[in-house]
């Protein structure tokens, strides 16, 4: 028997539990937990005790370490916001190959309960994993100047996005045919805010690479981030950064859905 559709309230209940269920996972096997948070937490410390010095002399700001903290710290954010979207490729990817999914599709569940429970466990993993790297940032000497209200601002802006790059990474995770190629799908999204104005600004970079880097969507909204935590200038970006993170979570939805629905009916 088919998964039928169901009520918003049951559908809601189907959510939560699923939800549940994807943090009890992601209690009893933290490992992919600490490999996501490594990632963004060495890269900070490389960008800025290795080639801090030299990448700030580039954008003027030679001899103030403490300043290119502050600039390099939004990019390496969203960094830990782009490596939380492998664990939802990951999980997505082991429900399809362990069967597990086969068998809830025989329950009297709601539809998209299933990676709807993925998706939202990926924020709060996502939410945990910001706090560590905000907190090593600060511990090594970044320096915001933002209200409650702008880092409740930031907060939201990036768990936006979090919530666009699930999306996108569940129907990753639903494509592939291993666990290991789900891991590695969303691996070019963890390294795009660097294509962008996170460890140096993109007129110092090629021509061809300047174009592009001004372009992509995380130069906008790394902008807007740095913005509402540093006091610099945001102008139109934080308008093209919402319009962007709202993009994402609609192409992935209906990415994630259809490929879910074509399973479904094989």
């Amino acid at each position: 028997m088919g998964v039928s559709a169901k009520p918003k309230s049951y559908a809601l209940r189907d959510s939560m539990t699923m939800l549940r269920r994807n943090l009890k996972h992601q209690l009893r096997y933290p490992s992919m937990t600490i490999a996501i948070v490594a990632m963004p937490v060495l890269m900070l410390l490389l960008f800025v005790f290795v080639f801090g010095s030299a990448l700030g002399e580039g954008i003027g700001l030679a001899g103030d370490l403490g300043a290119y903290t502050d600039y390099v710290t939004p990019g390496i954010i969203l960094m830990a916001v782009t490596s939380g979207a492998i664990s939802t490729a990951v999980s997505v990817c082991t429900d399809m190959t362990e069967g597990i999914v086969n068998r809830f599709r025989t329950m009297s569940i709601s539809r998209g309960a299933v990676l709807t429970g993925h998706v939202f466990g990926n924020l709060i993993q996502v939410t945990v994993i910001l706090v560590i790297v905000v907190g090593v940032a600060l511990a090594i000497g970044f320096r915001p100047e933002a209200t409650l209200v702008e880092w409740l601002a930031a907060l939201g802006l990036v768990l936006f996005l979090a919530f666009g790059l699930s999306w996108i990474s569940a129907a990753m995770g639903m494509g592939a045919k291993t666990v290991e190629a789900a891991s590695n799908a969303p691996m070019p999204l963890t390294f795009l805010p660097f294509l962008g104005s996170a460890v140096v600004t993109t007129d110092s970079m090629p021509t061809g690479l300047s174009w592009f880097a001004e372009y992509q969507p995380f130069t906008p909204i790394n902008e807007t981030l740095r913005g509402l935590l540093l006091g610099t200038e945001i102008g139109n970006n934080a308008w093209i950064a919402l319009a962007w993170c709202a993009g994402l979570a609609l192409v992935g939805y209906f990415w994630s859905r259809s490929a879910f629905n074509r399973e479904a009916t094989r």
